[in-house]
């Protein structure tokens, strides 16, 4: 790609609004004037520039009237960061999960409507669960994806109703919004969510949230294998609940299981 295609892609505007940010950040705090200095801009456009940052929750104006970074970019970095820190806190309870009942032991989160697997630990049977690191899956129909759906805000719990493919993938796949409320609200009660045969016929998955400081379930684990071996394990879920806590607690989550349990319902569409 040439120059000229280079600087056709660019928003001026965009660069403009992220140098601002990056200046108040690195200098602590910032009048308009002197931003509109640093930035080689002048006072109008730099006030408009940090006015927006200001309503975007990017940036305020504390009690001497220059503006500040808020903690919402700490947010996003912790947010970030934690996507690979869970993998490395995940791993070894993920051995001890594949381990204890030899199948196959996956970590998830969800992904503009999507679940998508970090990392897995494989089963040792050659009958067993085969979705790679990467691949992405309808939250619906897996143990992964109910378990963190169960215990979305309600707000974006509705927007994953409202948008979901409701095809069935097989016979046992629910395809009733209202069965599918009803279900995540049996996976708030337990703690845990199943997947009996919903994504693929023969598979049975087990699935629990690890909620992150904020209290939000920003990742899953789940125990996956044939239905006739994994379903009679009756322990899983028990093992699989006590592992999850330790997770969240790590990244800093201190609340309970009843803390977290039953946000209110999402209305059903035209309801």
């Amino acid at each position: 790609m040439g120059e000229t295609n280079k600087k056709y892609y660019r928003i001026n505007s965009l660069e403009k609004g992220l140098k601002a940010l990056e200046a108040i950040v690195e200098n602590g705090e910032l009048t308009v004037t002197r931003a509109a200095a640093l930035l080689n801009l002048n006072r109008a456009s730099a006030h408009r520039f940090i006015t927006t940052l200001r309503d975007l929750g990017y940036v305020r104006k504390n009690q001497h009237n220059h503006y500040e970074a808020t903690f919402k970019l700490l947010e996003l970095g912790m947010t970030q960061v934690g996507r690979f820190e869970i993998r490395r806190l995940a791993k070894p309870y993920m051995r001890d999960l594949a381990a204890r009942f030899d199948e196959t032991v996956n970590l998830g989160l969800l992904d503009r409507g999507q679940v998508v697997y970090l990392d897995k630990v494989e089963s040792r049977e050659m009958l067993r669960m085969d979705s790679g690191v990467g691949t992405a899956c309808q939250p619906r129909a897996t143990a992964l994806g109910k378990a963190m759906l169960a215990f979305l805000p309600p707000d974006e719990l509705e927007g994953h109703i409202l948008t979901a493919e409701w095809a069935a993938l097989t016979p046992n796949t629910i395809v009733s919004q209202d069965k599918f409320l009803k279900e995540l609200e049996k996976v708030r009660r337990q703690g845990y969510a199943v997947d009996n045969e919903e994504l693929a016929q023969g598979l049975y998955c087990v699935g629990a949230p690890i909620f992150d400081f904020k209290g939000y379930p920003a990742y899953a684990l789940s125990v996956s294998g044939p239905v006739g071996r994994l379903k009679p394990l009756k322990e899983i879920p028990g093992r699989l609940l006590e592992i999850t806590a330790q997770l969240s607690g790590q990244l800093g989550y201190r609340g309970g299981r009843e803390e977290t349990k039953r946000p209110p319902r999402p209305p059903a569409p035209g309801q």
